[in-house]
């Protein structure tokens, strides 16, 4: 057991499994009281068997307003308020593809999760972080925010660089009242999400693996030891920033055979 988040009390979207769910584990080793959030309450609640200390489970779609509003009224109800917003929740789903091929039925139903839902979570996270006289806001945007793939996702994609954008603003506007808002963008991640998009098909892995510096996948601990310091004391000057954890993927051109 750690100290880093001692007392503090996170709120952790898309904890039912994946980084989220490493995320609550970590967090509550490290001394946080955690919420752990998920549209699907069952996995939500297995989190919380798996988490130290004291968490709560709660199911909510990140997309619905007063889902949201109701997940931080439980939280801050609960715990007695709110220090961190772990914004993690999304999805990228197998009908997100090039912009030729992507219906505006699957456009729409990746920007109600992954940008409106982190939209509502701020809306209705931030007040109980000022209440408290600041606190931290880590928004999961990605390294598609930065660099595009002629292997298309663009509803994702595009969720992605509105998550960086508004992480950006949101930082800037709260700074001077002691809330640092910040983006975390991972690279490619070992996550039920993310193998499910390559399915059966190891040419699909290949084509991208041959740009990754590293040759690998992220593990889920590798992007939540991120996540864990942005929600410290110890990142207190680091606010507005895009947090790049990607292996070196946006940094590569030619990369190791």
């Amino acid at each position: 057991m750690g100290e880093r988040l001692m007392g503090k009390v996170c709120v952790i979207t898309g904890a039912g499994g994946g980084m989220g769910r490493e995320a609550a584990i970590v967090f509550a080793e490290e001394g946080a009281k955690v919420c752990v959030a998920d549209v699907n309450l069952d996995a939500a609640e297995e989190t919380v068997r798996l988490c130290p200390g004291d968490a709560l489970a709660v199911g909510v779609n990140v997309a619905e307003e007063e889902e949201v509003r109701a997940m931080c009224e439980r939280a801050a109800e609960r715990f007695g308020g709110i220090d961190v917003l772990y914004n993690n929740a999304g999805i990228s789903p197998d009908d997100d593809a090039s912009i030729l091929d992507t219906s505006v039925e699957a456009w729409d139903r990746v920007q109600a999760v992954n940008t409106r839902g982190v939209f509502l979570c701020c809306k209705h996270g931030i007040p109980y972080l000022l209440e408290r006289g600041g606190g931290s806001v880590i928004n999961v945007a990605s390294f598609v925010a930065l660099v595009g793939a002629a292997t298309s996702q663009i509803s994702y994609s595009a969720s992605k660089g509105a998550v960086l954008s508004m992480s950006r603003e949101l930082g800037v506007q709260f700074a001077r009242r002691g809330v640092r808002v910040n983006a975390l963008c991972p690279g490619p991640v070992e996550t039920e999400l993310l193998l499910n998009i390559f399915g059966d098909d190891p040419a699909a892995l290949e084509r991208r693996r041959i740009h990754w510096p590293m040759g690998r996948l992220a593990r889920p601990r590798e992007i939540v030891s991120a996540a864990l310091f942005l929600a410290s004391e110890e990142s207190s000057y680091m606010n507005g920033a895009t947090f790049v954890v990607d292996g070196g993927l946006t940094a590569g051109y030619v990369t190791p055979e």
